[in-house]
């Protein structure tokens, strides 16, 4: 596996061996071992999967809180999405600042997004289909999110407010100045 940081060094790009032949492919998609000598350390303990049928569907910003904060490792295996992490942790050099990336099943790339983040992702080819591992089980009483397209994060994202595909819940998440310090640094 080759395993990049991105601007936030904690959030990271990985990009997994893929061998193939006539037949098609095969790829170690997960490796705990090769990701924590990557120092990527998550018990994972769930996987979801998602499709999104429509261009411009918008997942996000999500995150769950202590005691049930969860870090994930997310991969696409059918079409393309824009990827936003946000740095969360009071105290942090990059506190407030995001990073994005494009995952797709054509780079056959996955990002990891560490405890701490709020994480979202905007799709960017249709019938998008999206696996993700999660450190912690899903556990309602602690989701939370923040509001998508607020100005003071400055996410470019590749669809305009009136063309976006969201949930009634994901419109409605607060902006990160009215947000609880739920994370801290270090």
């Amino acid at each position: 596996m080759d395993v990049t940081s991105l601007a936030i060094p904690e959030v990271r790009l990985i990009k997994a061996v893929k061998h193939g032949d006539h037949r098609g492919f095969f790829s170690e998609t997960y490796s705990r071992r090769d990701l924590a000598a990557a120092g990527i350390e998550a018990d994972f303990v769930q996987d979801n999967q998602s499709l999104s049928a429509a261009v411009g569907t918008l997942r996000g910003l999500h995150f769950q809180i202590p005691p049930h904060a969860q870090a994930k490792l997310l991969r696409v295996v059918r079409g393309a999405v824009f990827d936003v992490a946000v740095d969360l942790r009071r105290g942090s050099p990059t506190y407030g600042r995001h990073v994005s990336a494009t995952v797709s099943a054509a780079d056959w790339n996955q990002i990891f997004i560490p405890v701490g983040f709020a994480h979202g992702f905007c799709t960017v080819e249709p019938d998008t289909e999206v696996i993700y591992k999660v450190s912690d089980y899903y556990a309602p009483e602690t989701e939370r999110g923040l509001l998508w397209n607020d100005p003071d994060l400055g996410i470019d994202w590749p669809v305009a407010a009136a063309e976006a595909v969201l949930s009634p819940r994901d419109s409605q998440w607060p902006p990160l100045r009215e947000l609880s310090g739920f994370f801290e640094y270090g």
